[in-house]
């Protein structure tokens, strides 16, 4: 068993030693509760540990059809054995399992191939032909690369991630 040797808390929410703890303990997260969820028939979408009201480890899942309350206190109760036992963090903590929302913001290659076929509201960095604010279709991503049909006019479009400041899927009107 592989443990996490985590520096020595220090409480300055600026400082990079606790952005490096913050990151050390989310990837450590990942490890350990993606088998147990993924194993639930879930998809892990995001975890997150961040100072709020206090420090919060926020775990967001998905599955296709959607998460209910059921899922979130399901997976809640095996994440937090799992935890208890690993013993990773060394603050205290709320534990939220949720998912991640209709206009979920997307942030990562998965997330877009998740999602194909899906409609999404894109805000780029700069403009592309004129325009900085793009609504379409996924159609997919290939090297970090994404492929979106714009809903308006059917025209694709081939813009790199890098590009994209925000990332939103937007519900269908009915």
């Amino acid at each position: 068993m592989q443990r996490l040797f985590l520096f020595k808390p220090i409480w300055c929410y600026n400082c990079k030693t606790m952005q490096l703890q913050e990151k050390l303990i989310v990837e450590r997260v990942k490890e350990l509760v993606e088998p147990i969820i993924k194993s639930m028939g879930y998809k892990l979408f995001d975890v997150e540990f961040k100072p709020e009201k206090g420090w919060v480890l926020r775990i967001i899942l998905d599955k296709e059809g959607g998460i209910t309350i059921g899922d979130c206190e399901e997976v809640s109760k095996r994440v937090s054995a799992l935890l208890d036992v690993e013993d990773i963090i060394p603050v205290s903590y709320l534990l939220e399992v949720s998912s991640p929302g209709l206009t979920r913001e997307l942030t990562k290659p998965s997330h877009f191939e998740f999602f194909v076929g899906r409609l999404v509201r894109l805000v780029l960095r700069e403009a592309i032909e004129g325009k900085r604010e793009l609504k379409g279709y996924i159609e997919g991503i290939k090297e970090n690369i994404l492929h979106i049909r714009e809903r308006e006019t059917e025209k694709e479009y081939h813009i790199p991630l890098s590009l994209i400041a925000k990332a939103n899927l937007e519900p269908e009107r009915w």
